[in-house]
């Protein structure tokens, strides 16, 4: 059995955010505070390409419940991505991975749930 290298040891300890694409709407009146990554079909995204983005994404989003309006991630919350927001995102997402995610739920019409830190 091989032993993991620094490298490998370090990508495991690095801050993660979670993606993934929402199979029904959210609902209204609704918090979605539970850490769910599992039934969404999350995808991890080390932080160092969030970071780049945070503060340039300025597209409506909602943070936690479709009640409470933001602009871009929730660093450190759960987001609510709507559809119409995805082309922002995707504007300045440089991870393949995430980009594909959010080009199907782009073209499936359907929410992104984000998870900050």
């Amino acid at each position: 059995m091989d032993t993991p290298s620094a490298y490998d040891e370090e990508r495991r300890n690095m801050a993660k955010h979670e993606f993934g694409i929402m199979n029904t709407p959210p609902k209204p009146h609704t918090r979605y505070d539970e850490y769910e990554p599992q039934k969404y079909n999350c995808i991890e995204v080390d932080d160092r390409y969030i970071e780049v983005i945070d503060g340039k994404l300025d597209a409506d989003t909602y943070w936690h419940t479709l009640d409470v309006k933001g602009k871009g991630l929730a660093y450190c919350g759960i987001t609510l991505i709507p559809p119409e927001a995805i082309d922002s995102l995707l504007a300045l997402v440089d991870y393949q991975p995430l980009a594909e995610l959010l080009k199907k739920a782009k073209n499936e019409n359907k929410f992104v749930i984000h998870y900050g830190l």
